[in-house]
Parts: structure tokens; C-alpha cells; sequence
């Protein structure tokens, strides 16, 4: 079984940090738009989580298969599904093994939810690309969604906004924070959850890798993928690395 203990750990709450119907509003029409132009009906959900960007996908005609290094939030994501009533495949596999899940000549590949981070070296990263793209049908799409760190590293933008979810008397906040350190930052979340006997609360933290648009757009063009194209948010409004609140690449597979 994979073991990635902040994604473990979170599995059961995960649901309840994302607002997965706002979520989904926001960014499946840039997604469909995307997918409409370049005829795209086969896809990837690459560190797919608990599922739900495979799930919807699913229920709008895709044929999706989901993966994702954390086996608790594949456990999950097939819950989520089974409750949709969708057929997904859903794997244990992280970013370099991709290729290996004997799925080809895909027409996406999708990585979303500031995943690509958590590759630690330059060499990781353009490895896990190569997997991408050896997914895909020449002419096949990928399509990265990370934090702008242009601007979060310039910054130093340490804290996050909370999230809050409640459920009759219970009701969970979820608080995330960044140490920074000389290549790399510590991303911590912190968890708390009421009952009526009282607060409790659970820290868990991972480390990240800053990926910087340039750098994305070469990685990209060094493994074989065309026409990168950036973006600064889902309303498809260009990369700007001062101001962006998100970094997404859109490339061709050449």
C-alpha cells in the first residue's frame, strides 16, 4: 500500500476541506473548453485524490481512470464513486509509474490541485512529464494546475485561507501554513474538529517544491510537448506571475 501520511491522514476529511461543488463550477467549463478543441474523450486524472474531478468527468460521458499515490484516498475516491454510481477506474500509482497502468494513446492527462509540487527534484519532475506524455496520443492534451508560486515565493505568503465545514453539532476548520526554507517549503495543515466535549486538533505536514511557470513551460518542451500555453486562473486569463492566483499549462503532445 502507497504510504503518504499527510494524504493519509486526510483521506476521511478531505471531502469536507474542498467545496467540491463550487469547486467543480469553476473549473470544468475551462476543462470541457479545453477538451471540445482538441476532441478529447479518453482522460488521466493524474493525483486524482478522493475523485471528484474523475467522477464528474464520468458523469458528463468521459471514459476516465483516476490514480493516485495515497491508497486511503483511492479508498475514497471509490466510495465517491459507488455513491455516483459512475464506473471509474481508480489505482494506487504516483507520478514516474503512470505509464506503467497499461493505459495508452490517452487524449488527456490531467494534474491538477497544486500535485506537481510535490516532485522534490528537477529530474522527478521532468520524469514524471515523460510519464505524462507517454500516456498520450500524439496530438494529446495535459493540463497542470499549481499555486502561483512566482508570486507566493516573491512574497513569502506564508498562510492560506481557512476552511470551515459543519455538520450538526460537529464542525471542522482546517488552517494551512508554509515554512520556507532555501529550495523548498514545508506545507502544514493544521485540522481541528468540535464535538460537544471540546476542540481537538491534528497537524500533519508535507514538503513542496516551488515550480515556477518558466520553469514548467521548459520542463514541458524538454519531454516533447508543443504549444504551452499559461494561464493565470480558470477564466482562462494569461499567466501573470506577479498577480496570478494560479499557475496552469496547457501543452500538446508532439
Amino acid at each position: 500500500m502507497a504510504q503518504v501520511p499527510l494524504y493519509d491522514v486526510l483521506a476521511a476529511d478531505y471531502d469536507r476541506f474542498v467545496n467540491w461543488q463550487e469547486r467543480l463550477a469553476r473549473e470544468l467549463p475551462f476543462l470541457e473548453r479545453l477538451f471540445a478543441e482538441r476532441d478529447v474523450r479518453r482522460i488521466l486524472d493524474a493525483a486524482c485524490g478522493t475523485g471528484h474531478h474523475a467522477i464528474a468527468l464520468a458523469q458528463r460521458g468521459y471514459e476516465v481512470v483516476g490514480a493516485d499515490l495515497s491508497a486511503p484516498m483511492i479508498d475514497r475516491a471509490r466510495e465517491n464513486a459507488r455513491t455516483a454510481g459512475v464506473e471509474v477506474r481508480l489505482v494506487v500509482a504516483g507520478f514516474g509509474h503512470l505509464s506503467a497502468l497499461g493505459e495508452k494513446d490517452l487524449d488527456a492527462v490531467l494534474c491538477l490541485g497544486n500535485s506537481l509540487p510535490h516532485v522534490l527534484t528537477p529530474g522527478a519532475v521532468t520524469e514524471a512529464l515523460a510519464d505524462f506524455a507517454a500516456l498520450l496520443r500524439p496530438g494529446g492534451l495535459v493540463v497542470i494546475q499549481n499555486r502561483n508560486f512566482d508570486r507566493v515565493w516573491v512574497q513569502r505568503q506564508r498562510f492560506m485561507e481557512p476552511q470551515s465545514y459543519r455538520l450538526g453539532d460537529q464542525e471542522w476548520v482546517f488552517l494551512r501554513f508554509y515554512d520556507f526554507h532555501d529550495q523548498t517549503v514545508t506545507f502544514n495543515m493544521i485540522r481541528l474538529y468540535r464535538t460537544e466535549n471540546g476542540w481537538s486538533q491534528v497537524i500533519e505536514s508535507t514538503e513542496l517544491r516551488p515550480l515556477f511557470g518558466h520553469d514548467l513551460a521548459n520542463a514541458l518542451a524538454e519531454v516533447g510537448f508543443v504549444n504551452v500555453t499559461l494561464y493565470g486562473a480558470y477564466d482562462g486569463s494569461a499567466f501573470d506571475p506577479a498577480q496570478s492566483s494560479d499557475l496552469i499549462a496547457v501543452a500538446v503532445r508532439g
